[in-house]
């Protein structure tokens, strides 16, 4: 969805995030993805991966395409018992040319520009917040101590949710099923294993695993745990602050086929799987380049003010150039 965006071939799009996938894209491809509150749209037709996580979100080329979008899908939807009923403002209400960010208050959490995040990408971030402070915001460093566990606890949470959602796709109720039948235990087994890609069953078997007996409560419990400790982490700092800034992504957008590691493309994710283990809204928008390649500024707001967040986007493109912008194609 990002790519088509990016690329001309679509005005808007949607995607689907369970732990940065709409985000990772934008900043990757150099357009602005937005993923709302967990609940704010409905994922009412959406084939389930960890239903306590995945979010729809909309792709666009600007910060205003975004907020389009979003007021057309944001709402309560009876079919989506997790979708919140709460009113939905006009989004593109305050995406004016006199729009201000004057006494907006930011964190900057130190956790997010630690290791693994490169000093390019971290310079270009700390220079967007800069243009901001220079706006009429401020700026101050802050923490979020419970983010050290946010990626291992989110790689048993979403497994083992997957384990229960795929459990559906048994070639027997509806979709994909194996021409060859050997009974009803064989058939499932042989569509399985012809839907399910290897990074899928992957998955399905860690999921499984972390919820069997013995490993319950050594693993799953442990997890939802360390997820409540990184939501009240959220919850502390929003007290103080309107909005949270980070990179989107550690490192700029890779070539295609340069990076093979499984485990490195996993921790591309560090710092956007924080933001879906606690349900809360973030965009990514550009930032800048680096060889080229596009560089995507993270702002994370409170749970359903989707509002501040598209404001504190729309003043920032508003006042630079990288949204016009587009990657070197080149080698």
């Amino acid at each position: 969805s990002a790519a088509a965006v990016a690329g001309c071939e679509a005005s808007l799009a949607l995607g689907s995030g369970t732990g940065g996938s709409i985000r990772q894209p934008a900043s990757l491809c150099g357009v602005v993805g937005l993923k709302p509150t967990y609940g704010r749209v409905s994922r009412y037709g959406l084939i389930a991966y960890a239903s306590s996580l995945d979010q729809i979100g909309p792709f666009g080329r600007d910060v205003t395409d975004c907020a389009f979008l979003l007021n057309a899908i944001a709402g309560h939807d009876p079919y989506d018992t997790t979708c919140n009923n709460l009113p939905v403002p006009d989004y593109t209400a305050n995406l004016t040319p006199d729009v201000s960010v004057k006494g907006l208050r930011i964190g900057v959490p130190k956790e997010f520009f630690g290791e693994g995040v490169t000093s390019e990408v971290a310079s270009l971030v700390q220079a967007a917040i800069a243009k901001l402070v220079q706006l009429g915001a401020t700026a101050e460093e802050c923490s979020l101590p419970a983010t050290e566990y946010a990626l291992a606890s989110y790689y048993i949470i979403a497994p083992a949710e997957c384990s229960s959602n795929l459990a559906r796709f048994d070639g027997v109720k509806y979709g994909l099923r194996s021409t060859e039948l050997a009974g009803h235990i064989g058939l499932t087994e042989k569509t399985r294993d012809e839907g399910f890609g290897d990074e899928v069953k992957q998955r399905i078997m860690i999921g499984t695993y972390t919820l069997s007996a013995g490993y319950y409560d050594a693993f799953y419990k442990r997890a939802q745990q360390a997820r409540t400790l990184i939501l009240r982490d959220y919850i502390t700092a929003f007290e103080k602050y309107d909005v949270l800034l980070t990179p989107t992504s550690p490192t700029p957008a890779f070539k295609v086929g340069e990076k093979a590691d499984p485990l490195a493309m996993k921790l591309a994710d560090i710092c956007t799987i924080p933001v879906n283990m606690a349900g809360l809204p973030a965009l990514s928008l550009p930032c800048g380049f680096v060889d080229g390649l596009p560089v995507g500024l993270q702002i994370i707001g409170k749970a359903f003010d989707e509002a501040t967040i598209l404001r504190t986007a729309f003043a920032y493109e508003q006042a630079t150039t990288w949204h016009s912008q587009r990657a070197s194609l080149e080698e």
